[in-house]
């Protein structure tokens, strides 16, 4: 939510330099402004042609629907005392008023006090215009007070239930974040700047950029946010050495070549989530987990789940665990001829682990020695804004297409994490895209997120109703393949690690989840987000992370006597690990045994969605 900016006390100086604003080629300017409205024709009739009146869920239909619901029933609450309607308009129009009076100040070349100003890191504002140019000052504090403004009236909304505010402040935000002047070529000083060096060219290939995201989307409009050209799974991305020794209908699993002359001799299973594929964890030679963890001496496997079509559509969340993990860790114990494997579940593949091992627990089972979750959830009371997503009416649509598709296509997810951060993913990339008309930067992480993966519909049925809606892991209500689940009975060594600022598996959530466990848990908490918090590595560390060895009730206490560390947490995690990975045994070759299918990273993860 937008937050009121703390007030400023310094003048702005009025510095306007209108010849940035003058159009280079009255002419060109012309033609190029009538080939965008002749171009802009034929893309309205092909978006005519695409709308069937309702895209399905997360779509920009339903979504706008949606919101228009919660924002109509939020106002009759207000409506009910006129009397508060009119003291908080009154109110508004004091800021508009007086924003009107500091703007004629400047134009008349005095300056005055900002009414408004942007939080401390809101990038949207950096441009020296926003503050020099009283045009451009207008619309920013404008913006500023209207949407401090709508948090006000939100926050002092009395009788609305906690979901239904939680749904009005999410689509408050994407409201607000739509609305933004730098949303606009008239009102963003870069984009207009542009427009007119350019003679408008920059629309015009905006528009062209438009028209090819549109070309290679479905149902949802997939904004591309880098250049996938650059990048190429197993050339420049996904490198580490390595050979497929297994593989299913579900899943290859890759084996990495050593780079130490001995391993300790409890290998290593990564297990990362089906809803995106495995290489964020060996992006590059510099950011991989997968290389660092390999050069610490440990034998790594790891998961690489296939990319389904509508041939899969009934593999389910049991066989996901029994075709998934359960196979990958029977092969990589007569791979290595190793009694007990450790383990790592990452986001979706993290809450799979905890299934399983509360279904191995009951059935008295035990092949891990350790097992470790990187912002992974089985408790779901406090999973965040992506719960409010999933309802009884969405879920029934939701399923319903699927069941007319036989999956679910990776962009519509992709779209739905977009919008938790639509201010950072969505709209400075429709600003750079399709308004200044340039190619998205090269970003191999983005390259990563926009190589989305589809999901089976009885799997992901199962997981969005059984464990986001109904909470049953963690209610001890799940029972998988007959057997009844209990996290309490899990009593093996755990590392759990979060990200501070996660908006997909929030550290609290996780913490409350960890609590669950009947063994002993490390946790640790790591700076910025669901994947920058675990990408962190120890060349080039950008965030910070905290331990504390004390138990506590909640993250609140659990993070007052944490203990802050500068730097990766991947160290820190090396030497926990190693604690429980027995001697150094002579290092290992991939497929000794099972023998060698083909070259990591395998074709699983090149099959596009």
């Amino acid at each position: 939510m937008q937050k009121k900016a703390p007030e400023t006390t310094q003048p702005v100086p009025v510095e306007v330099d209108f010849g940035a604003y003058r159009v280079g080629d009255p002419e060109e300017f012309g033609r190029n402004m009538l080939k965008l409205m002749e171009e802009g024709s034929k893309l309205l009739s092909d978006l005519l042609g695409r709308s069937n009146g309702n895209g399905g869920p997360y779509s920009m239909a339903s979504e706008t629907s949606e919101a228009i619901k919660l924002f109509s029933e939020v106002a009759q609450h207000w409506l009910t005392d006129p009397g508060k309607v009119t003291a908080t308009q009154s109110a508004l129009l004091r800021d508009y008023l007086q924003l009107a009076g500091a703007t004629a100040q400047r134009m008349g070349g005095a300056e005055a006090l900002p009414v408004a100003a942007p939080e401390a890191g809101d990038n949207r504002f950096n441009d020296p215009e926003w503050s020099r140019n009283p045009y451009f000052d207008f619309w920013k504090q404008a913006y500023l007070i209207t949407t401090r403004w709508l948090d006000q009236v939100l926050d002092e909304t009395e009788g609305l239930d906690e979901r239904t505010r939680q749904r009005a402040e999410f689509y408050l935000k994407q409201m607000a974040s739509a609305l933004s002047p730098t949303n606009f070529p008239v009102t963003n000083p870069v984009v207009l700047r542009e427009t007119l060096a350019s003679n408008g060219r920059n629309l015009l290939h905006g528009m062209a950029n438009f028209m090819h995201d549109l070309k290679k989307s479905g149902d949802v409009l997939s904004i591309s946010q880098t250049d996938v050209e650059a990048f190429e799974v197993g050339r420049n991305i996904a490198t580490s050495p390595g050979k497929v020794v297994f593989q299913n209908e579900l899943i290859q699993l890759i084996q990495y070549a050593p780079s130490t002359e001995s391993v300790h001799a409890t290998p290593l299973l990564i297990v990362p989530p089906w809803i995106n594929k495995f290489y964020i964890l060996d992006l590059g030679p510099q950011k991989s987990f997968i290389r660092y963890m390999v050069g610490k001496g440990f034998t790594v496997f790891i998961v690489s789940w296939v990319n389904p079509d509508a041939r899969l559509k009934d593999k389910t969340f049991e066989e996901y665990m029994t075709e998934g993990l359960l196979a990958a860790t029977d092969a990589v114990k007569r791979e290595t001829s190793s009694e007990k494997i450790n383990v790592i579940g990452y986001c979706v593949g993290g809450t799979l682990l905890g299934t399983t091992l509360a279904y191995l627990a009951a059935r008295g089972e035990e092949p891990f020695a350790s097992a470790t979750f990187f912002a992974a959830q089985v408790d779901f009371t406090k999973a965040g804004d992506l719960l409010l997503f999933i309802d009884d009416t969405q879920l029934k649509a939701l399923s319903e297409m699927m069941a007319e598709r036989g999956y679910l296509d990776g962009a519509r997810m992709a779209t739905v994490f977009n919008m938790l951060r639509p201010k950072d993913l969505i709209w400075p990339y429709i600003v750079n895209n399709y308004m200044l008309g340039k190619k998205p930067f090269p970003f191999d992480l983005l390259f990563w997120n926009q190589d989305s993966t589809r999901m089976t519909p009885a799997n992901h049925n199962f997981y969005l109703r059984e464990f986001y809606h109904e909470n049953k892991l963690a209610r001890g209500q799940m029972s998988i393949g007959g057997v009844k689940l209990d996290l309490g009975r899990v009593k093996l060594p755990i590392y759990e690690l979060c990200a501070k600022e996660d908006h997909i598996a929030p550290a609290k959530s996780v913490f409350i989840g960890s609590r669950l466990f009947g063994g002993p848990v490390t946790y640790v908490l790591a700076g910025s987000g669901h994947i920058a918090g675990v990408i962190n590595p120890p060349d080039k560390p950008k965030y910070q992370y905290w331990t504390n060895d004390k138990k506590a009730a909640t993250l609140e206490a659990w993070q007052e006597s944490a203990t802050e560390h500068p730097g990766s947490w991947w160290p820190h995690y090396a030497g926990w690990l190693a604690e429980h990975s027995g001697a150094k045994v002579p290092a290992r070759t991939p497929g000794a045994k099972l023998g060698a299918i083909e070259d990591a990273p395998g074709s699983y993860v090149k099959t596009k969605s």
